[in-house]
């Protein structure tokens, strides 16, 4: 801690803010995360309640078009880059120094800047809802020529803010990747690292890939606004098709960044829970691996229908289809796992088997998108919608619940109220199926997104979709009572408050490293 931050610490209120303002610690910038990411959840997900609100009965009854755009744009954007991943990284600051040894993280005060990197992107960020035109209105993947040529003026403070996410992200990265790499303790060696760790190390490595081909997307979006290039203009020998190659180069590895962490969860608590050691550990390390490698080479099945090249198509098709092989291998150890394993059904366990379960329905309704002449009909309706949110909802949120009631005993040192725990599982798994399951229904039939009005044929399904969907959003503020209680007080947690549960990855047994933060034993 520096000089500055001890002077702090003895003088009246400033102590209480400037320990968090200064802090290097990795459980305090981790928890930091983690409240940063559950108010930019319950924002976004205001959002989605206008949206749904807007969609519960067809006609124009709430707000205006240009508005609904705004919201299922900012939607996206909130969701995506201020609470999956923020939630992620607080997770890894939180847990990988403990779960390999280390005392912290290995750039802690790079950590510190990373966090509050975000509050002011985010800030910039929900600021363009109240400038002149509005907020950016052209869905969160931007596309051109909507958000070059037809973008309202607080385009540029977007730009801006997406840029400062990405700074984030690139140096929380290279701290992950510098952590795992150099303080783990002595004979942890890489294949005895928890899938927590490994799953975060991949992912570390697709965000230092990805973040700058974003910053370069981003860039050229601001060069033909206000540079007069054409990068994606054809009226200056530009296309509007280089823009989705750019994007979904950085967009698609960008979707394993927000799922291969949850994976890293799951496979801790599912042999939790069933006592047993995972099931092939060995084969779980190469298949995040594999699904990270093949990311990288599957960006234009988002783009089947803008005129590539058969011979584009076929190769798109089949790689995309490739990647169901190593996941299917994750599910199929999962299960295994569980097979004929001890099962007791706690929270984190009820999270972690609706996660398998629903995301292999999120699986499957990918590959049927990867299938290019089908995508010509799927691409654009509420079939797409479905596919994403099956596998982000019971994905990646449904992960970052079960880490945080896994670990929450250990964080706080008190046991969460289990019995209003399992009433949040219930009510969150009824309604986000009751939400996202009619899409496909009406996706099929052709009713496209984006869109705030529709046929009248759709209403059923979208009534029900909006009524699962204001569920799941209240649901979400019993979470937080349930948080807050066990952050207050509650009963004392156990040593290992599983009831002696087989693998808990919480403690290292192996002694913590030397390095420049410790003195050897023999020089004290």
């Amino acid at each position: 801690m520096s000089d500055h931050a001890i002077d702090h610490e003895h003088h009246g209120p400033a102590k209480g803010l400037m320990r968090w303002v200064l802090t290097t610690n990795h459980k305090d910038i981790g928890s930091m995360y983690m409240w940063f990411s559950f108010a930019m959840f319950l924002l976004g997900g205001s959002m989605a309640m206008v949206i749904r609100a807007e969609l519960f009965q067809p006609g124009l009854q709430i707000v205006k078009p240009e508005f609904f755009n705004q919201m299922t744009t900012m939607h996206g954007l909130i969701m995506v880059f201020g609470a999956v991943m923020p939630a992620f990284v607080g997770l890894a600051n939180w847990m990988i120094p403990m779960m390999i040894g280390a005392p912290d993280m290995a750039l802690p005060r790079m950590n510190n800047w990373s966090f509050w990197i975000l509050p002011f992107a985010f800030t910039l960020l929900i600021s363009t809802l109240f400038m002149e035109g509005g907020g950016p209105n052209f869905g969160w993947t931007f596309y051109a020529p909507l958000s070059t040529d037809y973008a309202p003026p607080s385009t540029t403070f977007f730009v801006l803010s997406i840029h400062m996410m990405g700074v984030s992200s690139i140096m929380g990265a290279i701290n992950v990747i510098a952590t795992i790499l150099n303080l783990r303790a002595p004979g942890m060696t890489l294949m005895k690292m928890p899938l927590f760790v490994w799953t975060w190390l991949i992912t570390a490595y697709l965000l230092i890939a990805v973040m700058p081909v974003l910053a370069g997307a981003v860039t050229m979006v601001l060069m033909d606004i206000h540079f007069g290039t054409s990068f994606f203009n054809a009226g200056g020998g530009g296309d509007p098709v280089l823009f989705q190659h750019v994007f979904w180069f950085f967009g698609h590895p960008e979707v394993y960044i927000m799922i291969l962490p949850a994976f890293g969860i799951i496979s801790a608590i599912i042999p939790t829970f069933s006592r047993k050691p995972l099931f092939g550990y060995t084969s779980m390390v190469y298949a995040v691996a594999s699904i990270a490698f093949l990311s990288f080479i599957v960006w234009a099945h988002h783009m089947f229908t803008v005129g590539i090249p058969l011979v584009g198509e076929v190769f798109f098709m089949y790689a995309t289809m490739l990647i169901a092989v190593p996941t299917g291998v994750k599910v199929f150890n999962w299960v295994a796992t569980m097979f004929k394993g001890s099962l007791t059904f706690e929270t984190p366990m009820l999270f972690s088997i609706a996660f398998v379960v629903l995301f292999t329905i999120g699986g499957f309704s990918g590959l049927m998108l990867s299938i290019a002449p089908a995508d010509f009909q799927y691409h654009d309706t509420y079939f797409v919608v479905a596919h994403f949110h099956y596998v982000l909802v019971p994905g990646a949120i449904f992960a970052i619940f079960a880490g945080v009631y896994y670990w929450l005993p250990k964080w706080t040192g008190h046991m969460y109220d289990t019995a209003l725990s399992k009433v949040h599982f219930w009510m969150s798994f009824i309604g986000m199926n009751l939400t996202f399951f009619p899409m496909h229904f009406v996706g099929l039939a052709g009713m496209p997104r984006r869109i705030p009005d529709y046929n009248l044929q759709f209403a059923d399904f979208n009534m029900v979709a909006s009524i699962g969907g204001f569920m799941f959003g209240a649901t979400q503020l019993l979470f937080l009572f349930i948080v807050i209680k066990c952050v207050k007080g509650g009963p004392k947690a156990e040593a290992s408050p599983w009831e002696g549960a087989h693998g808990l990855e919480w403690v290292v047994p192996s002694p913590a490293p030397y390095h420049t933060f410790t003195t050897p034993p023999e020089v004290k």
